[in-house]
């Protein structure tokens, strides 16, 4: 297999039906910073190795959209650096998350391949899962 001609899935953009809403969500449950605000319907955040974009819905297609009753993407994934980094950021979110739009979705649970984690939801229900994995959260970035 020949070396791979990317160096990773760090780019997300989700749309939002309400970008002062969810901005506020990714700021303080994921504490991601702002990289670039266009105009008032998009915002760039990092962590620092990746970059998020929120896309505001346009008005004139807000009212017909009918968000689909299960999301195509299963979800998104935030790394962390141990399963006791995973327990301490659901203590740290679950309590605030109901007031920011969101919501637990799965509790913190070991899974058969060593990982450790637990969903959550933002204001759309798009669902994100805190990660610990033996291999990725050893990696260090640069």
């Amino acid at each position: 297999m020949s070396a791979p001609l990317h160096r990773g899935l760090r780019h997300v953009a989700l749309r939002v039906t309400n970008l002062v809403r969810s901005r506020t969500f990714y700021e303080q449950v994921l504490s991601m910073k702002v990289v670039w605000e266009p105009d008032s319907d998009n915002v760039y955040f990092s962590s620092g190795s990746d970059n998020f974009a929120l896309h505001q819905i346009p008005p004139s297609e807000l009212s017909a959209y009918q968000p689909v009753k299960g999301q195509l993407l299963d979800h998104v994934g935030v790394i962390l650096e141990s399963p006791e980094a995973v327990d301490r950021m659901y203590r740290e979110v679950e309590p605030r998350l109901v007031q920011l739009g969101g919501q637990v979705e799965k509790l913190p649970k070991q899974h058969r391949d060593g990982s450790y984690s637990f969903y959550f939801s933002d204001p759309d229900g798009n669902v994100i899962q805190a990660l610990f994995e033996p291999t990725i959260s050893k990696l260090t970035w640069k």
